[in-house]
């Protein structure tokens, strides 16, 4: 009884506290269009004297063609190759001479760009962005050198991992035409085949305000941010955008399978289902936020189902993941990824995962399971709100799936609504075989460094 009370207690303070950091950040975010078409969110947050700065570009690998795969993440390297004005490598050294950090990353749906850096230095990497927006100059051989280093990526990160080497198999399975079924990086021939006049094509397609949304969070006065911003990206001219395919992935009609060899040290696999993403403008669509909440009733804690029956009882597996993504621009997957424990098999692994699965559909969850997963909901996303470039990006990531960052705060309380029986008919529907997708990692021997040099 005790427990309860102290459990209801805590998820009550949890839920004052959120409610009025949600409030407060409401209250200190401004939102602004340009003429041009560019997006300007400023967040106002006084407590430390660094502001992040970031340009989210709606334009990832969901947006390539065929032939052309791994060129949004390719543009994000020449990103850094210099312009009329700023010498190729002199980007980041100019960061770091006053003091920041900078970085940019190329996901399915936007590619990014950021910078974290004492208030004072806004102005400047504000003008150096905007300068690259609008002037990247690289030439034929600068591409032709960058490639080899894009290349050696994938390499490293796909090619040599036997994980991401199943995980790249499994995304192309399990679509037929969503290009999520590309990888960011690109399909190799793709990538030894691609030239400078790609990227530069992707560059003057893609990279226009119009299709841009500007970030800035931290110690900063919005009506300056905003003076700033129009001064340098506002000179920009907007440019007609191509119209998007919808690209409507068909439904699956039944299991698919697919068997990866790599050397590894252990056999590995993945269940992947089809499952709906969050649809602007259909934010009381109680499904996505009742799967987002199944995954951690499966993995969302220590003692959560599949590493408790999985791991510690039956000792099936060395390690267990549930994912999924509820907000994002195109088609998603419900995932339980697992490594197998010595002398077991996969066999025995999924069937313990489909009787674990089993059991919610027939018995459901229990209440108290799903008050302590949104207590532990709640305190992440308040913890989250301590870090100035964990805001930047969660209204970034948000704004560039097609939300408002208005919408966050809705999202969170929608949350605390579903019930156990919201969660149990999700895993009804859902998890099934008709959407089922399964990836398996056959391990192979390694080859040892008198083997390599024959």
């Amino acid at each position: 009884m005790l427990s309860n009370l102290l459990r209801i207690t805590f998820l009550f303070m949890l839920l004052t506290q959120l409610s009025w950091a949600t409030g407060k950040d409401q209250d200190d975010t401004h939102e602004f269009q340009l003429s041009n078409g560019l997006k300007l969110i400023v967040r106002e947050d006084h407590r430390a004297p660094t502001v992040a700065h970031m340009v989210w570009y709606r334009a990832g690998s969901m947006d390539e063609v065929n032939g052309k795969t791994g060129v949004a993440h390719v543009l994000e390297h020449m990103m850094f190759k210099g312009t009329d004005k700023v010498k190729a490598g002199e980007f980041s050294r100019l960061v770091a001479a006053v003091g920041g950090r900078e970085n940019a990353f190329t996901s399915r749906d936007y590619t990014a760009y950021f910078q974290q850096v004492e208030k004072s230095k806004l102005d400047e990497v504000i003008k150096l962005e905007a300068d690259r927006m609008s002037n990247l100059n690289f030439d034929d051989a600068g591409f032709l050198k960058e490639i080899q280093v894009v290349m050696e990526e994938r390499r490293l990160r796909t090619e040599d991992n036997p994980s991401s080497l199943l995980n790249e198999s499994l995304m192309a399975t399990a679509y037929m035409s969503s290009p999520y079924r590309h990888p960011v990086v690109g399909w190799m021939n793709d990538l030894q085949n691609m030239t400078a006049s790609d990227a530069r094509e992707w560059y003057r397609t893609w990279y226009k305000p119009n299709n841009t949304t500007v970030v800035i969070a931290g110690d900063v006065d919005t009506k300056q941010a905003l003076a700033t911003v129009e001064k340098y990206y506002g000179a920009i001219g907007a440019q007609e955008l191509p119209v998007r395919k919808p690209q409507v992935e068909p439904p699956q009609k039944g299991v698919k399978q697919v068997q990866v060899k790599a050397p590894a040290d252990s056999a590995q696999f993945t269940m992947a289902w089809k499952a709906p993403p969050l649809e602007s403008g259909k934010l009381d669509n109680p499904e996505p936020y009742a799967l987002e909440l199944l995954t951690a009733v499966l993995d969302g804690y220590d003692n959560a189902r599949l590493n408790r029956s999985l791991v510690k009882q039956e000792k099936v597996v060395n390690d267990v993941g549930v994912g999924y993504d509820m907000v994002s621009r195109g088609p998603e997957l419900f995932l339980i990824s697992a490594t197998m424990a010595k002398g077991k098999t996969v066999a025995q692994a999924q069937a313990s995962i489909r009787k674990a699965i089993e059991e919610i559909k027939q018995k459901g969850v229990l209440e108290s399971e799903l008050k302590r997963i949104k207590v532990h909901i709640l305190s992440e996303q308040i913890y989250k709100r301590d870090s100035i470039f964990g805001q930047a990006m969660e209204i970034g990531s948000t704004e560039m799936a097609g939300f408002s960052w208005k919408d966050i705060d809705y999202m969170l309380e929608k949350m605390q609504t579903i019930t156990p029986e919201q969660v149990q008919a999700v895993a009804k529907k859902y998890l099934v075989d008709e959407g089922l997708t399964i990836a398996v990692l056959d391990p192979q021997a390694r080859k040892s460094v008198s083997q390599e040099s024959k």
